[in-house]
């Protein structure tokens, strides 16, 4: 039996969990090499070949001549495309996916990133930082309030139909209690969560390569995951 085309190299985090849910809502056939972070595999030389950034996800297509793609907006888009799935023909339809792509990319992940970073890994390791986190915690409630207005009336981001805009922004965005943002006055937003949230393969794709619902509900975090998360990110909170 042949191996499928496609080679997911990823991790569990908010981008890592990007192309499995496409993966797995497309129903199509692929293997996984999860990377350690803690061996720093995302850095080993025969991982850089395939992504110069050292940063996970990336995906090899086997069908496409051992083509590699990393960046997981860039994954998404080539997964969409190869696949003909959750991204519309339609040019103002298409575009408006790739625009909310584009969102997520420069925005929501950023964002909320920085703001998991400061008060995730810079607090924990001595580097409590009140004018960064502000900064970051007030900039992920904006933009989170630009989502909720946009899905006011509407049951997706863009176009008609569940997209891979939608794909990319809900990892990040359902991710609001890691980033100790409030959002239970959105109901938009809040009311998109619980459309993707009950979409079973979404919630198959959230624990490949492993479960972490620490990042989705305030409940799970006993603090053993945050300690551990923040211990093994130590080194990133070095000042310069």
């Amino acid at each position: 039996m042949s191996a499928p085309d496609i080679h997911l190299y990823t991790a569990a985090t908010m981008n890592g969990y990007k192309p499995v849910i496409f993966l797995e809502e497309a129903g199509v056939p692929y293997d996984l090499t999860f990377i350690d972070f803690s061996k720093r595999e995302q850095k080993a030389p025969d991982y850089m070949r395939l992504n110069p950034n050292g940063r996970i996800p990336t995906i090899v297509d086997r069908g496409n001549g051992d083509f590699p793609v990393f960046e997981s907006g860039a994954i998404l888009w080539y997964l969409a495309e190869k696949y003909g799935q959750f991204l519309p023909e339609a040019p103002k339809a298409r575009s408006e996916v790739l625009q909310w792509l584009m969102f997520q990319m420069g925005g929501i992940g950023p964002m909320m990133g920085q703001a998991m970073y400061f008060q995730r890994i810079a607090a924990p390791n001595g580097h409590e930082e009140p004018f960064s986190i502000k900064r970051y915690v007030d900039e992920t409630r904006r933009l989170l309030e630009v989502l909720n207005t946009r899905l006011e009336g509407r049951e997706w981001l863009a176009g008609d139909a569940y997209s891979i805009a939608d794909m990319a922004t809900y990892p990040w965005a359902r991710a609001y209690p890691w980033a100790k943002v409030e959002v239970s006055d959105l109901p938009a937003l809040t009311a998109w969560f619980d459309r993707i949230d009950a979409r079973p393969a979404v919630q198959k794709a959230l624990t490949i390569p492993k479960a972490q619902p620490q990042f989705w509900d305030a409940a799970a975090d006993d603090g053993a995951f945050a300690a551990e998360n923040a211990a093994r990110f130590a080194s990133d909170a070095k000042k310069g």
